[in-house]
């Protein structure tokens, strides 16, 4: 069994892709004394589960400034990582079928051009023409982001590792952070699941769906909330275009892509939390009625298998990023409300920016606050 250090500049708590991120970019900072530790295998949680998409198309400025951003070092990824993220740019499209998500993808759409984005507003008629596989009666219109697409979770997982590695940081799977010593509000140091010791004065939260149990050790509320996501997957399906865009129903959540030679088909999001990560035939089902009411093709497809991971939920779908003022050292970088990914390469900059100069210079994060829900400031998304 290898001993972990006795000190580090930095412990994050948290092997997905955030906790990979914000490694790597610490560590390119110049801060590689760095401890990462996972407590099962790098990606094992809700990266290995999710679903990839990549995407311009939020309500909110600083969600649109966090894939902005992002999307830079995506496009540069196999260049700076040597990994291909496989990033397939085949657009997303929104779908409104009441008034209410309609207007507000026009509004967004003009906000998005505002911006320099380039995004198409398409009526019944303009849809039917351009996707002729969609059922478009009860549609108001969709929204296409032609740049936006997906890539491979376990693909830019892996390049974030590979770039930590080899600037020095010590990635540990297996062992999990059980205790934070703290004194007169500054973190201390560690305890590990195997009772092991390590002193630093910076502990990054970067646990997803067990973020609010890293918190309780320090008595700090933290209000994420796992909620279960279902995917199911199709065998091979050759009657619908390989360039089919990422479709999203927005009144149902139901989604749709291609995986491979198959495609990807949501499933429901559970309103109760909880830590299960179980399929169930009600999920399937409700995935097999969506679908085919959206897409009447899928009558002919086979759904073969499906998986469940988790959405850490924050009370305003927003990331909580920074620290508590009464706990100096104890970086949240959670909450993500499924985006988690996608904002992943933003997020690790923004952190190690936090860390390494005591301020966040790229985006102003300061909305992300961890406190910002007793201070009762949320922030309103449509």
């Amino acid at each position: 069994m290898q001993e972990l250090p006795r000190t580090a500049d930095v412990v994050i708590a948290g092997g997905g892709v955030i906790g990979l991120s914000i490694a790597y970019h610490l560590a390119k900072k110049g801060i590689t004394n760095l401890l990462l530790l996972e407590k099962d295998t790098l990606g094992a949680g809700s990266t290995g589960k999710c679903a990839g998409g990549i995407r311009m198309q939020f309500t909110t400025g600083i969600n649109i400034r966090f894939s902005v951003l992002s999307s830079k070092i995506f496009e540069n990824f196999r260049s700076e990582f040597g990994v291909d993220p496989e990033f397939q740019r085949v657009g997303y499209l929104f779908l409104a079928r009441g008034e209410r998500d309609w207007t507000i993808l026009k509004d967004n759409a003009t906000r998005l051009k505002n911006v320099g984005i380039k995004v198409r507003l398409l009526d019944q008629e303009g849809l039917a023409d351009q996707w002729p596989f969609l059922y478009v009666d009860d549609l108001q219109g969709g929204a296409h982001t032609p740049r936006d697409g997906y890539a491979g979770p376990y693909e830019v997982l892996q390049g974030f590792a590979k770039g930590a590695r080899r600037l020095g940081v010590m990635l540990k799977e297996g062992i999990a952070v059980s205790g934070i010593r703290h004194k007169a509000g500054r973190v201390e140091g560690i305890v590990t699941s195997r009772g092991e010791t390590v002193e630093t004065p910076v502990v990054v939260n970067a646990a997803g769906p067990y973020a609010a149990r890293l918190g309780e050790m320090l008595k700090l509320k933290i209000p994420v909330r796992p909620l279960r996501r279902q995917v199911f997957f199709t065998d091979p399906f050759a009657f619908l275009p390989q360039e089919t865009p990422l479709v999203i129903d927005l009144e149902h959540g139901w989604y749709m892509r291609r995986e491979g030679s198959g495609l990807l088909l949501a499933g429901p999001q559970d309103a109760k939390s909880s830590f299960n990560e179980g399929v169930d035939f009600e999920g399937r089902a409700w995935t097999a009625e969506r679908s085919m009411h959206r897409v009447p093709v899928l009558k002919d497809a086979k759904i073969v298998r499906g998986w469940a991971g988790l959405y850490a939920i924050s009370p305003d779908h927003h990331a909580i990023i920074g620290s508590f003022p009464e706990m100096e050292g104890f970086i949240c970088a959670n909450g993500f409300s499924g985006h988690g990914f996608q904002h992943s390469p933003a997020v690790g900059l923004l952190v190690s920016e936090l860390i390494a100069e005591g301020r966040a210079s790229s985006i102003d994060i300061r909305a992300l606050r961890p406190d910002r829900f007793r201070d009762e400031d949320l922030i309103h998304e449509p």
